[in-house]
Order: structure tokens, then sequence, then C-alpha cells
């Protein structure tokens, strides 16, 4: 919840614990709630996203029975590599700042974004913010009180509702805002995206390997497309309503077991919403083994990727002794409510000047 604002309460950091009331002077409860206002539904996305669907499901049967051996191989790569584009890219780098980048790698990561087609970083960021601050509530764009396929899908289906709106227009987008490359892909979005994501994907496999326009399409395109969606939305829904809350059982997002098992990187949803500053987005050890940890890892050996946070194992265990609020109103690294005590003992690797 808004941390300047009447309806802050509750357990978030270390020193909430020590006052008399544990910060639980507050029904915590009505915090985590929708109006129920009535949806009202955008016609022209639902069609859209129905034959997107159909044709990704007839893509995977041409990736079975008809594709060429290489669109076979590489098809999976390309899947993980718009994954990454939102996982790597939009969620850890530009929206909680994570890490930091030199302008070569930024740039790969718009590429990949862009690829994965989930609306521009600028955007993607901006509603994430508002994700992580007002988790549960109206004013968050996927409000999982609202149900699993709201959550899911459905929160694009409809208006936005009016909390989202005047919340939105509060977020702090001002490292955004003054990035001439996340600007630049705003202001293209339009016209690079349909490029990159559509026309890209469907060209060069019936160039380089002589793959069918058909194949490259449903399978290059659409398949990979709906399927990063689909990955990426279930941290909206199942991530908030099934696994396990081992870093804070209060709170909705969990640590799911079918992401964990894809290994993605953004499986371990509970400690992500607990620690929204760590580049792993999980614990170390295992748990962070993850492919798109691996990913930054790699560009921070070579002097690409540099000042990634992480969070200490003493901290760690230290929440998850402890029963939180359920509300942790910190959307990552530099956010106005962040701790002095978070900051102090947060862990930086790979320091270096930044260069650009």
């Amino acid at each position: 919840m808004p941390p300047n604002g009447d309806d802050v309460t509750g357990v978030l950091f270390e020193t909430d614990g020590q006052t008399g009331d544990l910060g639980l002077a507050k029904d915590l409860t009505k915090l985590k709630t929708t109006d129920g206002r009535k949806l009202e539904l955008v016609w022209l996305n639902i069609i859209l996203f129905v034959i997107a669907h159909t044709l990704s499901a007839y893509g995977l049967w041409l990736l079975l029975v008809e594709s060429t051996w290489t669109t076979f191989f590489i098809f999976p790569a390309t899947f993980v590599l718009s994954v990454v584009g939102i996982s790597g890219g939009a969620h850890r780098l530009f929206a909680h700042r994570t890490f930091k980048v030199n302008k070569k790698l930024k740039l790969i990561f718009l590429f990949l974004n862009t690829l994965a087609f989930q609306d521009a970083v600028y955007y993607w960021a901006r509603d994430h913010r508002l994700h992580h601050k007002y988790t549960e509530t109206d004013a968050d764009p996927y409000n999982s009180e609202r149900g699993w396929w709201f959550a899911h899908i459905g929160w694009l289906c409809c208006r936005k509702h009016p909390e989202v709106t005047e919340k939105g227009r509060q977020i702090d987008l001002s490292d955004l805002k003054s990035d001439p490359m996340v600007m630049f892909q705003k202001k293209y979005y339009l016209i690079l995206m349909p490029l990159i994501c559509f026309v890209m994907p469907t060209v060069l496999p019936m160039w380089l390997w002589g793959e069918t326009f058909r194949t490259s399409f449903c399978v290059m395109s659409l398949l990979r497309w709906v399927l990063c969606l689909n990955i990426v939305w279930l941290l909206n829904s199942s991530a908030h309503m099934f696994g396990t809350r081992f870093y804070d059982r209060n709170i909705n997002p969990t640590n799911e077991s079918l992401l964990i098992w894809f290994n993605l990187g953004e499986a371990y949803h509970n400690y992500h919403h607990v620690f929204p500053w760590d580049y792993k987005s999980a614990e170390v050890g295992h748990f962070a083994n993850d492919f798109t940890t691996k990913f930054i890892e790699f560009f921070a050996k070579i002097g690409w990727a540099y000042d990634l946070k992480s969070v200490p194992i003493d901290l760690v265990k230290r929440r998850a002794l402890r029963t939180g609020d359920g509300t942790h109103p910190i959307w990552g690294w530099g956010d106005k409510d962040q701790t002095k005590q978070d900051i102090l003992e947060t862990e930086i690797n790979h320091q270096q000047k930044d260069n650009n």
C-alpha cells in the first residue's frame, strides 16, 4: 500500500516487529480486496487472443509433424530468449533495477523484450511497479483477488480499473524517462514490435533454411509468442494462488512448483515479493540456478552487467522466521521507501563506475 498514506500498516521491515502491536493495528485483510466493479470487456482484445491461441495450437501441431529439424531445434532457443527479454530485461533490469548494464547489453535486452511483445519496457515496468506497490488491490493491474482468469489474461481483456490509472500517474518512472534507449523503444514500439516479433521470425527461417511460410509464421512467430505470454502470465495467476510461501506466509505470492520446473527464473515468487531488488529473484544456492540468472551472471563476467544486488542469507533467514504484513510496498532498488538497513545489507557484486 502507499507508504505515505493512511492505509500503511503491518510488519514490513525487521524494526516493525519491535513495535508494541507488531505493526498490526489495522485489519490487513481489508487491504487485500477488490470493490467488485463490473468488468468492461474489450472485445477486440478478446477476439485477437482467441485467434492467436488457436493459430499457436495449430503451430504446435506443425512443429511436431511438419517443421524442419532446424526449426524444431531452434524454436526452444528463441522461446527461452523471448522469456529472458521479460524476466531479465523488463522485469529484473528495468522494473526493479536489480543490476546495471552497459549500452550494448541494454540494447540486447530491449531487442529481446521487443521480440517477446508484452508492451514497451516503459509501460511494462510501470504496471509491474504498481503490482508490487499495491499487490492484491484494485490498483494492482493484475489483481489476483479477482480470480485466476483475471490475473492471468482477463486484465488485458477489459478496461483498467480507475485505481490502476490513478496510481499509475503517481508511480516513480523518472529513471525510465531519463533513459534515451528506453524512450526510443517506447516512441517507435508500434514500428519495432511487428518487425521484430512477427516479421523477422517468419522471414528468417524461410530465407535461411527453407522453412514454409505457414510453419514459420505459426511456429516461430505465434507459438513462440503465445507460450512466452502464458509463462509470464502464470506468475500473475498461479504464482499468486498455488504453492508454498516459505518467506512470508501472509502474502499471496507463492513459490510455484510448475514454474520452478520450467526454471527460467521467476518461480520463487514469494521470495521475489519479499526481496524484489535481488537480481536472482531467488535465494542463493540451487534456488538461483535458473537460466535468467546465469544469463545475467555471464554478462557480469565479461563486464557488460555490474552492480548485481543480492540479499545476504542472514537477512533472508530473519525474514523467513517472522510473520510479515503481506503488503510489501517496494518496487525495487532505489525506491524511496527502501530502508537504509536493506540498502546497507545488500551485497553488490561486479561493481564498477557507470560508463554510459
